[in-house]
């Protein structure tokens, strides 16, 4: 059991961000008054959600897949949902990539011919 300083500090967040799960409903740690006191399973948790948005799954998303975890103890169901979402966002991702990689090439190729037209100027 840990603190919420303790825990902002391990996790590399800030007190407000974990007041923001707690408010969002993802997390749920034990009151000691005006204390927050958080389990392994917070703690856990927590580095479930950090992981989901650094994938770049919504808190939507986050809740669902952590919701599951605690409804299916054989995680069946979220495993299959997982699966389905981590397809769909290397879909998205990979069309990003695309994007940017045409992106790059055409700034790229206006790069040199500005370099081009300068030098010629120069001359």
């Amino acid at each position: 059991m840990q603190g919420i300083n303790d825990v902002a500090r391990e996790l590399g967040v800030t007190l407000r961000t974990l007041r923001f799960y707690e408010k969002e409903g993802l997390i749920d740690p034990q009151r000691v008054g005006n204390t927050r006191i958080y389990s392994k399973r917070e703690i856990g948790r927590m580095q479930l959600i950090l992981r989901g948005k650094r994938l770049g799954f919504s808190i939507r998303e986050i809740k669902e897949f952590l919701d599951l975890y605690d409804a299916d103890p054989g995680h069946h169901e979220q495993m299959g949902r997982l699966v389905e979402r981590v397809r769909e966002r290397l879909i998205d991702l990979k069309g990003q990539r695309r994007a940017l990689d045409l992106t790059i090439e055409e700034l790229t190729k206006i790069e040199n011919e500005a370099t081009t037209h300068r030098m010629r100027k120069q001359k």
